[in-house]
């Protein structure tokens, strides 16, 4: 009895040890690089082949080396929400 309540002790240890890091881990990090095409208090622009990419910066972005038109960078962004608007399912009458 000791053993099998041991082993059990063990297997919820090893589970718990190894699926927390996966409950809090954070939205996924992405990057995209070239050169600089526009640069604001509030948004870097980058030419990314014939796509223009804006990303937004604010205070606590962290800028290595000097930003401007014209340099070549790594930018390392994450996407995050900003609102959600949930629709009505289709069928489905809303409350006047």
């Amino acid at each position: 009895m000791r053993k099998a309540l041991l082993l059990v002790w063990i297997i919820v240890a090893y589970w718990s040890s190894t699926s927390l890091p996966v409950f809090a881990a954070g939205p996924n990090s992405y990057q995209v690089t070239g050169p600089v095409l526009e640069v604001s208090d509030s948004m870097i622009a980058v030419q990314k082949g014939k796509d223009r990419w804006e990303i937004g910066r604010d205070s606590s972005t962290k800028i290595d080396g000097d930003l401007k038109v014209g340099s070549k960078v790594t930018i390392k962004y994450r996407m995050i929400a900003t609102s959600v608007q949930v629709k009505p399912e289709k069928g489905s009458k809303q409350a006047k």
